[in-house]
């Protein structure tokens, strides 16, 4: 067995930073949220997606996907908003194996409430601590990261 390839300075402060600046800036915009319009940031991602999608509608496979989460933490966490009134399931007329998530009146109706207070929330806790070049540097890293790991398995790494 060979020894890792232990992680230079450079290395460590980039995947520390990045770990670290992914909980606070989650866990602030997320306290802001509960606290603004009484929904988790979990809740408002689910309702920003299926808000963006055609009909306002989307399967669990393919808002799970967009969301990076299994099917079966989707599942739960539309039985939770469900009971809220905030999104619906309802089957797939021609595959009865398939279901997909709704976003009710009720549901559009928190969203457009809550979205001006979670975007003052992003800016302040990430957009506005960045000046345009960091700005754009870090679109341009997450891209490539974004790419990285959404590349099928069997295609070779440049």
């Amino acid at each position: 067995m060979s020894d890792p390839q232990w992680l230079d300075d450079v290395e460590t402060r980039a995947w520390i930073g990045f770990v670290r600046t992914r909980d606070l800036v989650a866990a602030a915009v997320g306290r802001d949220s509960a606290r603004d319009s009484n929904l988790t940031f979990v809740e408002y991602s689910v309702l920003a997606n299926l808000a963006d999608a055609p009909d306002h509608r989307l399967t669990f496979a393919d808002l799970a996907e967009k969301l990076e989460w299994s099917q079966s933490r989707l599942s739960h966490q539309i039985t939770r908003m469900e009971k809220r009134g905030l999104v619906v399931r309802e089957p797939i007329p021609d595959d009865a194996r398939r279901t997909a998530a709704r976003l009710t009146p009720r549901g559009a109706e928190v969203l457009d409430t809550a979205a001006p207070a979670h975007v003052r929330s992003v800016r302040r806790h990430m957009i506005d601590a960045l000046d345009r070049e960091q700005l754009a540097a870090l679109a341009d890293i997450y891209d490539a990261l974004l790419g990285h790991h959404r590349r099928p398995a069997a295609e070779p790494e440049a």
